[in-house]
C-alpha cells in the first residue's frame, strides 16, 4: 500500500481478501477534465460541456462528469492507493457497473477498494477482483459501484 511505502506481491494481495477496503486520496473532477474526456470520446452532451446551459436546464444544477469518465478514474485511483511489486499489470475487465449518483463538476471523489478474490493465472500472475465504491465528498450515496478485475505478473 502506498501509504506505508510497501510494494505488495501476490501473497500480500491474497492476505487482503475479505479485509477492510483500501481508501484512496480525494481527486477533484474539474471542467477541464470533463472537456478533455468529451474531446477524447466525442461525447459532447451539453450536461457535461456547457456549464451555463447545465445550470439553467439540467436537473443537476450544473455540469456533471460523464459516467464513463467517473468509471475511468478507477485504475488511476487504485494506482495511487496500492503499490504492487510487479513486472506488469493489466486491466482485465469490469462486472456489475452502476452509476448510482451524478458527479457535479468540481466534486472530490475517492475510491474504496476491497479485494474480493485473488486467483492464479498463467505466467506467474494473479487475477484480482476488486469491489470498488467511488464516493463523492459530502454525499452519503456512492457515485459508482463496480467489480474491477486486474491481472498482475510478478
Amino acid at each position: 500500500m502506498k501509504r506505508d511505502g510497501v510494494e505488495l506481491d501476490a501473497p500480500a494481495l491474497r492476505s487482503l481478501v475479505g479485509g477492510e477496503p483500501l481508501i484512496s486520496e480525494w481527486l477533484t473532477v474539474d471542467q477541464a477534465s470533463v472537456n478533455g474526456f468529451a474531446a477524447a470520446t466525442g461525447d459532447h452532451q451539453w450536461i457535461h460541456v456547457d456549464p451555463e446551459r447545465a445550470r439553467r436546464e439540467s436537473p443537476f444544477g450544473g455540469p456533471i462528469a460523464h459516467g464513463f469518465l467517473t468509471l475511468s478514474l478507477i485504475p488511476a485511483l487504485l494506482g495511487k492507493t496500492v503499490a504492487l511489486k510487479q513486472r506488469m499489470g493489466v486491466n482485465y475487465g469490469l462486472n456489475r457497473v452502476r452509476f448510482t449518483a451524478p458527479v457535479p463538476v468540481d466534486s472530490q471523489v475517492r475510491g474504496r477498494f476491497a479485494v474480493a478474490s485473488v486467483d492464479d493465472v498463467d505466467d506467474a500472475g494473479v487475477q484480482v477482483v476488486w469491489n470498488v465504491t467511488l464516493e463523492r465528498q459530502g454525499s452519503e450515496r456512492p457515485v459508482c459501484v463496480a467489480e474491477f478485475i486486474t491481472r498482475h505478473y510478478f
